[in-house]
């Protein structure tokens, strides 16, 4: 198997157990450029807020879009604009990518800035 089609099988058993939970998630995706954060609900159909590291209020705080960062600005964002929206509690959805580097610092900075996974 190729090292993507690893990550998508890893993805959908993650997103599988999110299922049962029935609990909005957060969702990210990675890109070696950008990565991009959303808020899904409960029954997968509407996205409810999003952040990237394409938007300009957060590309302009950062001088790499690329980096740990990077990702720490994408955390800060989607976590305030959740608690805006009032959502609290959400399920990580890491989307098959492994838990270290850009990962973990977008999901800690969530963490610090008062999102519940």
């Amino acid at each position: 198997m190729k090292k993507r089609d690893i990550r998508i099988k890893r993805a959908l058993k993650i997103r599988s157990k999110i299922k049962d939970l029935n609990i909005t998630r957060l969702s990210i995706h990675k890109t070696s450029q950008h990565i991009y954060a959303q808020i899904i609900s409960k029954d997968g159909c509407s996205t409810l807020v999003h952040a990237s590291t394409n938007q300009v209020e957060i590309k302009s705080r950062v001088k790499n879009t690329g980096n740990i960062s990077a990702a720490i600005e994408v955390g800060k964002a989607i976590a305030t604009l959740a608690l805006s929206v009032g959502v609290t509690h959400v399920a990580f959805d890491r989307s098959g990518f492994k838990y270290h580097g850009r990962v973990k610092a977008l999901a800690d900075a969530a963490r610090e800035t008062g999102l519940i996974f």
